[in-house]
Formats: structure tokens, C-alpha cells, sequence
């Protein structure tokens, strides 16, 4: 028995030798995968910096794309691209080992032409092959582009043509380009070669050469705030400058709106026109660079001014009828057109002076420039929570809609702290001089333009009782009041209508005593007693799309038109 129970000689190194199998396997199975995703980051990293050197010393405007929205081919290798780069302004696109070749072989979309012997009105097509868009026919035949799933047939990156490979071959490479459907918005390259070799001949006279562009020639100048509303702004200047030249295209987180403005000076007397891609505090940013421009003494060069709504509330675009948000839903080509068939008009702006009690002789009151509207109250309370927030954690109010939620969860706190209650007892109010006598109220709204609150007519109202409506370009301010956040809720879901206190050419209000919330077109501020005096500043000059008109729009002209009939 004690002979059974001793273990065999070798029994224990055998063991031994199985524990050391079962560790080196163990340590294997765990530092493999480690060692080997730390060769791939490795990898990865030097693939980026690579890339990004590329970037930097390239003429292309490159992206990185891992996921095109259709089949893309490598217009070098002619493959199927799984992860590469897109140039956003000739719209080439590459798979990444082809970078350095595509860099060679390919010129990216020219600013300004050489001085050679092209003259203004025969600049050639710029043919790169392959990706046509979806839906684009032959210039040719007629026929549809990019059906075969290859890299096949040709697209102009100046007029946006396109044509079949067989169709190429008929001698339509020395074809000249006429810059398609957009030539009237687009600044040809050789317009500013024109205009480069006169400057340093010290000739001004521009008119000369822009004769040769036509009568109807109204160059764009895009402004886009990549930062406003959704954060649409980086993808929309890629598509932009795709279709336009690229020095029109600026982002005015990089380049101020006074220094891109300076583009409107090398263009005929008032043909400049600007698209602004912002919100309404982007369009006041513009404004501003544009009466500098006056200023300056550049009135002839001022351009009419265009909005595209990426912000929040989007009130100013929507009165000028460009709709209360972008999101994609029209092409970028469908809103260049609505800019060529935009109207002209104007907009009051208005100056707002705040004194401080009490310092009168030793502070310089601050001044700012309203478009939209003025507010003490309910409203600019909201603002003001709002923007405090957003300025604690600006990547979570990306969103339209969760911004709009914000709002409705600090109006619904304040109607029940009431915070600005009691109000006509903190302040007087006079309209072109005269003392207006106020009910019991929480706010008051001082308006320039037909929209407030995301979309609201509030002057006009509802109901039986009919009101003129409120115009932005008759040198008059109307007048409201609101008795709560309760009663702005019911104003903008049409359950209410404001206390209309009057239209008046000068407002001035005085707050005698506490700190109150005040707003100028969405920028709040707490201000303690003081004097508010508002008065006319200037015009601007704006563009008018009477194609996008909301139901407002329609029963408030509706209701015009039946008081017209009535008189």
C-alpha cells in the first residue's frame, strides 16, 4: 500500500514541466494581443503623421474619408477605396497609398492663372476622371454618367459637366469651359490674374474687365462659421469651394469677416454678394465688418447680404425668407440658385446705448448694434441660463433640437420662481419721448424684424384683432409686453397675443432699481439700474428669397390683403 501511494520518480518534473507549458501559453495568449495592437497603434500613428504631412505640403485641399455616401474609386489605381482621402475643393478622390502620386499627377483647382497667354474668356475644362455625381448626364449624348461600377467617364471641376469616356475622344479635351450653370456667381481665375497685373500697374479701373463676364455677373462670397447651429459649417465649405472658386469660400472662425470682406474691393461697384452660414449672432458678426467697410470709405464695394440658418432661433433669416434651419434638406447647388433669384432690400439696424446710474461722467456707456430684437425680462432670463451653460460645456448644445429643450426647461422654472416679476414697478418706459403707462407685466420685447422666439409673429398676433405688420425696413420699433414665461409659451403655440404698447421711431427705458436680464439679439447680460436708449443706426443691405414663405408668412399676407379689401 505505501509502496502505491509514493509518486513515481519522475512524476514531479513532469508536473512541473506541464505548469511551465500552461504559464508560457498564458503569458503568450495575453502579451500577444497586447503586443500586437500596440504594433498596429503604432503603425496607425505613423500612417497619420504621414498623412498630415501630405496635407500640409500639399496644393490639395485633402480630407480623410474612411465612408463615402456612394461607390468611390481611386482615380490613380482605379480600386475600390476602403479608407482614404477627398480633396474638398477639385473633389478628387484617392485611396491612401496613392497620396503622393495623386499629389503629382493631379492639379487641384487654380486661384489665379499663370501669366501666360489665356485670356479671360477661354479658359479650358478641367477634366478629372471617375465619380461623377449620381444623376449626371453627358454633355454630349445626353445619356447617363457613372452608371458602371469602375472608374469611368470625366467631370469638370469649374462647370460641373460631365461626359462618357468614348465621348472624350472627339477632341472635346481643348474645349473651352464656360463655368456651367454658376458662371455668374463664380470668380474666374483669370478674372483675378486681370485684376492682379492692374494693381501693380496702379489701374483701378475694374469695370473693364469685368465687361467681359456680362451684365449679370454677381460675384458670391461665402462666409460659413463652421461652429454655429449643428456644426454643419466644416462640410458645407467643402462643397462650396467645389463649386466655386475656393478664395471665395472663407471660415470666419479663421478668417475674420472684415478681412474676407476686403474681397468685395477687387469687384465692380455693388455686383458683391455674401452668403452668410450662421446663425443670426454670425449675420451680426458680418454686418458689423460691413458698415467698417463704410468706415472706411468702401461704401461703392458693400454687398448685399444672403443667409443660410445653421443657429438656434434663426429669426433674421427667417423674416428675410430663408427658413428657420438648414439641415441638408436642399442640395448646395439649389441654394446657390435661390441666391441668384433673391431680391434686394433693406434692414434697419439699430443702436443700443446702456448708461449706468449713477455714472454718467465716468463710464462710457456701452453701446451695442441690434438687427433683431431687444429684451428685459422672461426671455433674456432664459438667454441668459442658456448661454451660461453653454459656455460651461459647449460640445453638448450641438444640437438644434436639445438647444431648443434647454430653453423650455429653464421657461418652465421660470414660471414657477418668477424671477422677473412685478416689473413695470422697476421701470419707465418712454417711446419717442412720451411716458407709457404699463400694466402688471414680467417683460418687455422691443422688435425690429416680424419673427421672435424661433418662428413667432409676435406683433401680428392672432385672432379677430388684425395688426399692420411689422416691417425691418420703416424706420419703426414695435413695442410689446409679456406677462410670464407662461404667457410666452401660449404666444408662440398661437394661445395668446402679446401687450401690444405701441410703434415708436426712439425707445428709451429706464431701470430704476435691482438686476434685471437684457438680451440684444440673443446676447444676454445681468445689468443693474441704468438707461437703455434706442436709436436708428443705418441700413443693410440684404437679399430677399420670397420662395420659402411658412404658413405665417401666408395667412399674415392673407390677413393684409383682407384689410386692404375691407379699406
Amino acid at each position: 500500500m505505501e509502496a502505491e501511494r509514493r509518486p513515481a520518480p519522475g512524476s514531479s518534473s513532469e508536473g512541473l514541466f506541464a505548469d511551465g507549458h500552461l504559464i508560457l501559453w498564458t503569458l503568450c495568449s495575453v502579451l500577444l494581443p497586447v503586443f500586437i495592437t500596440f504594433w498596429c497603434s503604432l503603425q496607425r500613428s505613423r500612417r497619420l503623421l504621414h498623412r498630415r504631412d501630405i496635407f500640409r505640403k500639399s496644393k490639395h485641399g485633402w480630407r480623410d474619408t474612411d465612408l463615402f455616401s456612394q461607390p468611390t474609386y481611386c482615380c490613380v489605381c482605379a480600386q475600390h477605396i476602403l479608407q482614404g482621402a477627398f480633396c474638398d475643393c477639385c473633389g478628387l478622390r484617392v485611396d491612401e497609398g496613392c497620396l503622393k502620386k495623386a499629389d503629382k499627377r493631379f492639379q487641384c483647382k487654380e486661384i489665379m492663372l499663370k501669366n501666360d497667354t489665356k485670356v479671360l474668356d477661354a479658359m479650358p475644362h478641367h477634366w478629372i476622371r471617375g465619380n461623377v455625381p449620381l444623376c449626371s448626364y453627358c454633355m454630349v449624348c445626353k445619356q447617363q454618367c457613372g452608371c458602371q461600377p469602375k472608374l469611368c467617364d470625366y467631370r469638370c471641376i469649374w462647370c460641373q459637366k460631365t461626359i462618357h469616356d468614348e465621348c472624350m475622344k472627339n477632341s472635346l479635351k481643348n474645349e473651352k469651359c464656360d463655368f456651367g450653370e454658376f458662371k455668374n456667381l463664380i470668380i474666374p481665375p483669370s478674372y483675378l490674374t486681370s485684376i492682379n497685373q492692374m494693381r501693380k500697374d496702379k489701374k483701378t479701373d475694374y469695370e473693364v474687365v469685368a465687361s467681359k463676364l456680362g451684365k449679370q455677373w454677381t460675384p458670391l462670397i461665402i462666409l460659413a462659421n463652421s461652429r454655429s447651429g449643428t456644426n454643419m459649417g466644416e462640410g458645407l465649405l467643402g462643397e462650396f469651394r467645389i463649386l466655386l472658386n475656393p478664395v471665395q469660400v472663407f471660415d470666419v472662425t479663421k478668417t475674420p469677416p472684415i478681412k474676407a470682406l476686403q474681397l468685395c474691393t477687387l469687384l465692380p461697384y455693388y455686383s458683391a454678394r455674401v452668403l452668410v452660414c450662421g446663425g443670426d449672432g454670425t449675420v451680426g458678426w458680418v454686418l458689423d465688418a460691413v458698415d467698417d467697410m463704410k468706415i472706411k470709405g468702401q461704401e461703392k464695394y458693400i454687398p448685399q447680404v444672403a443667409v443660410l440658418p445653421l443657429g438656434t432661433g434663426n429669426d433674421l433669416s427667417n423674416t428675410l425668407g430663408w427658413g428657420t434651419g438648414y439641415a441638408g434638406e436642399i442640395p448646395v447647388a439649389q441654394v446657390l440658385r435661390n441666391v441668384m433669384e433673391a431680391d434686394g432690400i433693406k434692414l434697419d439696424r439699430w443702436k443700443v446705448q446702456v448708461t449706468n446710474k449713477g455714472y454718467y461722467n465716468l463710464r462710457k456707456p456701452k453701446e451695442f448694434t441690434m438687427n433683431n430684437y431687444f429684451s428685459v425680462g422672461p426671455d433674456a432670463l432664459m438667454a441668459l441660463n442658456f448661454h451660461a451653460h453653454r459656455e460651461k460645456a459647449p460640445s453638448l448644445f450641438s444640437s438644434r433640437i436639445l438647444n431648443k429643450a434647454v430653453y423650455l426647461f429653464y421657461g418652465t422654472k421660470d414660471c414657477l420662481v418668477q424671477e422677473c416679476k412685478d416689473l413695470n414697478k422697476k421701470v419707465e418706459l418712454e417711446l419717442d419721448g412720451e411716458r407709457v403707462a404699463l400694466p402688471s407685466l414680467e417683460g418687455i420685447i422691443v422688435l425690429n424684424i416680424g419673427y421672435w422666439g424661433g418662428g413667432c409673429r409676435l406683433w401680428e398676433g392672432m385672432g379677430d384683432e388684425t395688426y399692420p405688420l411689422a416691417r425691418h425696413d420703416d424706420g419703426l420699433l414695435e413695442v410689446v409686453g409679456v406677462y410670464g414665461s407662461f404667457h410666452c409659451a401660449q404666444i408662440q403655440v398661437k394661445l395668446a397675443n402679446p401687450f401690444r404698447i405701441g410703434q415708436a421711431h426712439t425707445v428709451r427705458l429706464i431701470l430704476k432699481c435691482s438686476m434685471m436680464p437684457m438680451q440684444v439679439d440673443g446676447e444676454p447680460w445681468a445689468q443693474g439700474p441704468c438707461t437703455v436708449t434706442i436709436t436708428h443706426k443705418t441700413h443693410a443691405m440684404m437679399l430677399y428669397f420670397s420662395g420659402e414663405q411658412t404658413d405665417d408668412d401666408i395667412s399674415s399676407t392673407s390677413d393684409q390683403e383682407d384689410i386692404k379689401e375691407t379699406e
